[in-house]
């Protein structure tokens, strides 16, 4: 029966976590691995293991402890559907997985170093969650990087390689002046690089507080021994491979809201690319395609169809970023007292899907720019479509200067005048009417035939277009060169 399967079904999804059916931008192994239920229960338990070692050092956990507590702190012995289910007796997974970790540590602690003393002493939940999360983030944010200099150097190779492919700018969705493909994906590489440099910038600060953020129990800890809880701290830092942070930020969450502004620069620099393709994909555009591959782009319904999947998935990324940064933004805003309630909580699956989605998206794209097919005829095509009206902003430039007043009319109001009455003509006798009227209201003397076909050149009115480009390139030079192998195949699988 279909109800019994879907019981037994539900059992199985608690233990794996979401597989991202109703997410397929994020749905690839590498995001999982990164994101997922059992990444966050292993950084709990990095951080808990950790820790163990950090008081062993310092000599304030029995020798052996630390072996103890790692052996231990295997994730593979934890149920993740059983923690996240007691989690709502305490509000938060710490609290049943400290319960596991201390059963499994006093089991595990057979010559009776009495281990159980190096577990989760003066942390508490807050601190352990915040340090797990940020560890979650450096890995994420260390493999998107990865996906995103991919990208970057591909849409520089892009734009070096079609710098002299001439296409139309558009403007509020019209032709407006004579552009090149070389410059769209310089600006493209742009927005990602920039936003890239903004996510290196990022730190990962360890949190260590204590119940009320005094470091109470850390100054009882210590008292004796040579450390401080400040030493500790940074010792785990250290540990983790996280940054140290100069005090607690229970109730200062700029380190998590600067993470989702982050991330949402990524997809929104994604996304813009995403929406470009989209509509320069559609059939009566047809100057991009993306790559194709077997079983992508497919309809239902209809077999001709060749849809521009990678596009939409990035795409639907990017359109989610913004309310999870809110999210974000509002949590950070209601952090109330020393440690908050239920603000912190709703702070975690927006950081986590941000990740998600950005790391799903950063894959996507990155085989979106590796591949993408252009089309320079199509493009000239579409440009040719305004015919020398594209250029009547340089011609009134240039010409305008030039003219007498006429009728009572300036010369940039006559040339305005042939445009308007360009206008009126049929779409296919525009062209050759814009060239009679434009020839018949300037004096030959003041325009000669050969000026006049300059003018209406489209490759002579491009301003600093290539100079645009260089300089774009210039100003992130480590975006343009080839970064080193791919940490996952053409699927979004892990290699090795």
């Amino acid at each position: 029966m279909t109800g019994s399967a879907g019981l037994g079904d539900a059992g199985a999804f608690g233990e794996e976590g979401d597989a991202g059916l109703l997410s397929p931008v994020s749905a690839s192994p590498l995001v999982g691995a990164l994101t997922g239920d059992r990444a966050v229960l292993a950084a709990i338990l990095a951080v808990e293991s950790g820790w163990a070692a950090v008081l062993e050092k310092a000599g304030l956990a029995p020798a052996g402890s630390a072996a103890v507590v790692s052996a231990a702190a295997e994730p593979g012995r934890y149920s993740v559907a059983g923690i996240a289910r007691r989690a709502q007796g305490g509000g938060n997974p710490v609290i049943p997985l400290l319960a596991d970790l201390r059963k499994n540590v006093q089991a595990l602690d057979g010559t009776g170093i009495g281990a159980g003393r190096a577990v989760h002493t003066s942390l508490t939940s807050q601190d352990v969650l915040d340090t797990a999360l940020m560890l979650l983030a450096r890995n994420t944010v260390e493999a998107l990087l990865g996906d995103l200099k991919r990208t970057s150097a591909a849409l520089a190779s892009l734009a070096e390689e079609h710098a002299d492919a001439l296409c139309v700018g558009r403007s509020l969705t019209q032709h407006s002046l004579p552009f090149t493909f070389g410059l769209r994906a310089a600006q493209w590489f742009h927005g990602v690089a920039a936003a890239g440099r903004q996510l290196e910038g990022l730190a990962y600060p360890v949190q260590f507080g204590g119940a009320a953020g005094t470091l109470a129990a850390g100054t009882v800890l210590a008292s004796g021994s040579s450390s401080t809880p400040f030493s500790l701290a940074d010792a785990l830092a250290a540990q983790l491979g996280l940054a140290a942070a100069p005090a607690p930020w229970h109730t200062n969450r700029l380190v998590v809201t600067s993470l989702g502004n982050a991330l949402a620069a990524v997809l929104d620099a994604f996304g813009k690319i995403a929406a470009d393709v989209l509509f320069l994909s559609r059939p009566e555009v047809g100057e991009l395609a993306e790559p194709r591959a077997a079983g992508r782009g497919v309809s239902s319904a209809m077999p001709q169809k060749q849809n521009p999947v990678l596009s939409v998935l990035v795409r639907s990324a990017a359109l989610q970023a913004p309310q999870l940064v809110a999210q974000l933004h509002l949590a950070a805003a209601n952090f109330n007292d020393e440690r908050p309630d239920a603000a912190w909580h709703t702070e975690w699956p927006a950081l986590r899907q941000l990740l998600a989605l950005a790391l799903g998206a950063a894959g996507h794209i990155r085989e979106l720019a590796g591949g993408l097919q252009a089309f320079p005829d199509a493009m000239r095509r579409n440009l040719d479509l305004a015919g020398p009206l594209l250029l009547a902003e340089g011609v009134g430039a240039a010409v305008a200067p030039l003219l007498g007043a006429k009728d009572g009319l300036t010369g940039k109001e006559q040339l305005q005048a042939v445009v308007d009455q360009t206008l009126q003509a049929p779409s296919g006798e525009q062209a050759a009417t814009y060239r009679k009227l434009l020839r018949d209201a300037v004096p030959a003397g003041v325009l000669t035939d050969l000026r006049l076909e300059e003018l209406l050149n489209p490759a002579s009115y491009l301003g600093e277009e290539a100079n645009i480009s260089r300089r774009i390139l210039a100003a992130f030079p480590e975006y343009a060169a080839p970064p080193e192998p791919s940490l996952t195949d053409a699927n979004g699988d892990p290699r090795g």
